[in-house]
């Protein structure tokens, strides 16, 4: 009953409907797993203390928000992605577990919360991401700033990765996150073109398109990243077209992951995608020219962003070194 109804049991007192703006919808029912999909539970000491060291802090992470199948992996590592500007999002897409609402004021003492956490987790790399904040002036591109800002303070060797909204209708956000400098920006297409209406109602497919782009007009030196989830009812040639899309504005990294459905509220699994295929997009994705690639199942935006940021990085400096060899050759 817990799974259809979509209790909240974060909330303390009475019960609360966690996705109430789906309980119209009828029941999708969830689809077995298959083999290769499939996760132990979290019971690593280190995954109990990243945990303990969130509740510490106060602070809300995508891992738990999402209900993200890698959570006892990446917390086991101490590698959490923090989710900041609340728990609350402005809209309600068909695919995500985050509870939709009217958010809570900002709070101005997170920036150095998440500061804190980040250097006494050690992080080499840590991801920073956020619910959408329509009713925002700036969507909370100064939130952003002042993150990125206090962990530079507390935690300078630490690599940035932030995972922002769109920032529809929000004019100069993008130029404020910029200016911060994460070494990743990462914003996700989540889905392909013609499935925007059902999957992904309150974003524009070329609004993402152009804030990728804009990244890297307005700093090349800033790695951008996109991501998309398969099972949703895509097909192969519209995934290639979303790929050379991506290229066009220059993005460094794609990810690919099996969509799985958290309710029987949220949009059905239309299949499960086979670790085969992802393989095989992920030698398109390469020969299309992205940097580098992420492809699998249990792949998410965030997972292994540590390392995969050292890969990108390297990468970087080989093709700009075969560059300077191919010059100096004319």
């Amino acid at each position: 009953m817990s799974v259809r109804l979509m209790i909240d049991h974060r909330k303390k007192g009475e019960a609360t409907l966690r996705h109430p703006e789906k309980a119209h919808r009828p029941d999708n029912p969830i689809a077995r797993k298959p083999e290769w999909i499939r996760v132990r539970a979290p019971n690593h000491p280190t995954y109990h203390e990243t945990r303990k060291l969130m509740r510490d802090n106060s602070l809300v992470t995508v891992c738990e928000e999402a209900a993200c199948p890698n959570i006892g992996e990446c917390w086991s590592q101490r590698h959490a992605t923090m989710m900041i500007m609340g728990e609350i999002c402005t809209r309600a897409c068909a695919f995500c577990n985050v509870t939709t609402g009217l958010p809570n004021a900002l709070d101005g003492d997170e920036p150095a919360r998440v500061a804190d956490a980040v250097a006494k987790l050690g992080l080499r790399h840590v991801v920073i991401t956020s619910v959408d904040r329509d009713d925002l002036p700036d969507g909370g591109a100064h939130h952003f700033a002042r993150v990125i800002g206090a962990i530079r303070a507390s935690a300078p060797d630490t690599t940035i990765e932030i995972l922002t909204p769109d920032f529809l209708r929000k004019p100069g956000a993008l130029e404020v996150v910029v200016r911060a400098r994460p070494d990743v920006f990462n914003h996700n297409l989540e889905t392909v073109p013609r499935l925007y209406t059902t999957i992904r109602p309150g974003a524009r497919y070329y609004q993402s398109m152009r804030l990728l782009d804009d990244v890297k007009r307005m700093d090349p030196s800033i790695f951008t990243k996109s991501g998309l989830m398969l099972g949703l009812g895509e097909e192969r040639p519209e995934i290639l077209q979303v790929m050379d899309d991506l290229r066009i504005a220059d993005v460094d990294f794609i990810t690919l992951g099996q969509y799985l459905q958290p309710t029987v509220k949220h949009a059905a699994v239309a299949r499960f995608v086979t670790p085969e295929e992802f393989a095989d997009y992920a030698g398109m994705a390469r020969v299309k020219g992205f940097l580098q690639v992420s492809s699998s199942p249990l792949t998410r935006s965030s997972y292994h962003a540590d390392s995969d940021f050292a890969q990108l990085r390297a990468a970087r400096e080989q093709r700009l070194k075969a560059e300077r060899g191919a010059m100096e050759i004319k």
